[in-house]
C-alpha cells in the first residue's frame, strides 16, 4: 500500500463569500464540537477498515475556514491521525487560513501541533476588491498574519490571489502581485474569477449589475503574472501554481499525479483502490451517518456515492490531471507502468489531435519522454483535456 494524502474538510465560515461555490456554511458554529468528534470517529473508522496501517505523506485542512477551529480541536484531530495512521517523518501538514479569523496564539499552537505549511486566502490587496468579493479582512491584516506566522516558525506559506475581477485593470492586478511578493511567500496560487452557478456573483452578472469577466484581459493578467513571478525566481509547476524551488504543494501534487488520497468531512471526496467516493455534504447528515454507519474502505459511513473506476476512466483522469503539471506533464514510462500501454496506444486519435493543434509537446527527461502542454497553451488547457475524456 503506497503512502496516502489525507484531506480534512472544515465547512464552517463566518460569512459565505459572493463568488464561493465550495461546500461551506455560515451560521453553524454551534456544530463545530460535534463535527470535530465526527471527524475523529471517521478517521478511526477508515483506519480500522483498511487492510493494513495506512502511511500518510500529507495532511491538508481545507474549507470553509479551518482557522475557526480552536487550537485544542486541531490538536485532537491531529492526535487521532497519529494514533491510527503512520504519519511519515517529513509529512507536509497544511491548513488554509483566512486572514481576520486567526491570531498569533493560534499560529503558535498550530506550529507546535505539527502543522508546517499555511495557505492564506488573500485574494486581493485592494480594499474595494475585497469588499466586492465580500471578504472580511484587509491587506494590513494579511501583513500582520504573515509576520506572526514567521515568528511562530512557519517557513512554507502560500498566498491565494484572484484575478479577472469585474472592473479590475491590468495596473491594479500588477499592484496585487507587487504587494503579495513583498511578503516573500514560498508559494503562490493565482486563480481567474469564474462565475459559478448559484453564487451571488453569477446572479449579479446575469442581472447586469456587474460586467462579465473579460477573457482577453484575464489572459493579459495571467501573462503578466508569469513574467513577474519568473523574474522573482518562482517556477510555474502547474497551470495556476508557482513555487520557490522545492516548495511545491506536495498535497496537491497527489491529485495531479493520480495518487491515492482519503477525504474526511462533509462533502469531502476521496480516491483509492480504484474507487472514487463522496461524503454527504450537509453537516447534520454527515454527523448522523458517522454516528450510525459503518466504513467500507476506502470510504467511511459518511459516503453517499462510491464509484469503481474502469481502467479507461483512470487513464483519462491520468491525462486530464497530469497535463495540468506544466513542467513534468505525463510521464510515458509511468503511464506504461501503470496501465500496460503507451500514451499513444491508449489515445491514438486524441494524441494526434493535440499535437496537430500545437497544444502539447514531447520533452526528454532523465526517465524518458513526458507529454506536457506547450507554454502557449496553458490558458487553452481545457481544449487539450477534453480530447482525452469520453474516448
Amino acid at each position: 500500500m503506497s503512502a496516502y494524502a489525507l484531506y480534512i474538510h472544515i465547512p464552517f465560515c463566518v460569512h459565505r463569500c459572493a463568488y464561493c461555490d465550495f461546500n461551506t456554511y455560515a451560521g453553524y458554529a454551534q456544530w463545530i464540537p460535534d463535527y470535530v468528534a465526527a471527524l475523529c470517529a471517521e478517521l478511526r473508522q477508515v483506519a480500522d477498515a483498511a487492510p493494513q496501517r495506512i502511511q500518510v505523506k500529507t495532511i491538508f485542512f481545507g474549507g470553509g475556514t479551518p482557522s475557526l477551529l480552536a487550537a485544542a480541536q486541531y490538536a485532537r484531530i491531529l492526535d487521532t491521525i497519529h494514533q491510527h495512521y503512520e504519519v511519515l517523518p517529513q509529512a507536509e501538514i497544511s491548513t488554509e487560513a483566512n486572514p481576520g479569523a486567526l491570531d498569533t496564539a493560534a499560529l503558535k499552537s498550530w506550529r507546535q501541533a505539527g502543522i508546517n505549511r499555511l495557505s492564506f486566502g488573500v485574494q486581493s490587496v485592494h480594499a474595494d476588491e475585497l469588499r466586492l468579493l465580500e471578504r472580511i479582512h484587509d491587506f494590513f491584516t494579511v501583513i500582520e498574519n504573515v509576520a506572526a506566522a514567521r515568528q511562530a516558525g512557519f517557513d512554507n506559506i502560500n498566498l491565494d490571489l484572484i484575478y479577472g475581477l469585474p472592473c479590475q485593470s491590468l495596473p491594479r492586478w500588477e499592484e496585487n502581485l507587487h504587494w503579495a511578493l513583498r511578503l516573500q511567500p514560498e508559494h503562490l496560487s493565482l486563480y481567474a474569477l469564474t462565475l459559478e452557478h448559484g453564487t451571488p456573483f453569477a446572479r449579479w452578472v446575469a442581472r447586469g449589475l456587474l460586467p462579465a469577466p473579460d477573457a482577453d484581459l484575464s489572459a493579459e493578467m495571467y501573462a503578466l503574472a508569469q513574467d513577474r513571478l519568473a523574474s522573482r525566481g518562482y517556477a510555474q509547476y502547474e497551470i495556476s501554481n508557482w513555487a520557490q524551488p522545492g516548495r511545491e504543494c506536495r498535497h496537491n501534487l497527489t491529485y495531479w499525479r493520480g495518487e491515492p488520497y482519503l477525504g474526511f468531512g462533509a462533502g469531502a471526496h476521496g480516491y483509492a483502490e480504484g474507487t472514487r467516493y463522496r461524503n454527504a455534504p450537509g453537516i447534520r447528515a454527515y454527523v448522523q451517518r458517522i454516528q450510525n454507519g459503518q466504513a467500507h474502505f476506502p470510504a467511511s459511513a459518511a459516503a453517499i456515492e462510491r464509484r469503481e473506476l474502469s481502467r479507461q476512466d483512470e487513464m483519462e483522469e491520468a491525462m486530464m490531471m497530469g497535463l495540468r503539471l506544466t513542467q513534468e506533464g505525463v510521464s510515458e514510462a509511468a503511464f506504461r507502468s501503470r496501465f500496460g500501454l503507451s500514451i499513444e496506444e491508449a489515445f491514438p486519435r486524441p494524441l494526434r489531435t493535440v499535437m496537430a493543434q500545437g497544444l502539447t509537446e514531447w520533452v526528454n527527461f532523465p526517465d524518458g519522454l513526458h507529454l506536457r502542454l506547450r507554454p502557449s497553451a496553458y490558458l487553452l488547457g481545457n481544449q487539450a483535456f477534453m480530447q482525452f475524456i469520453g474516448n
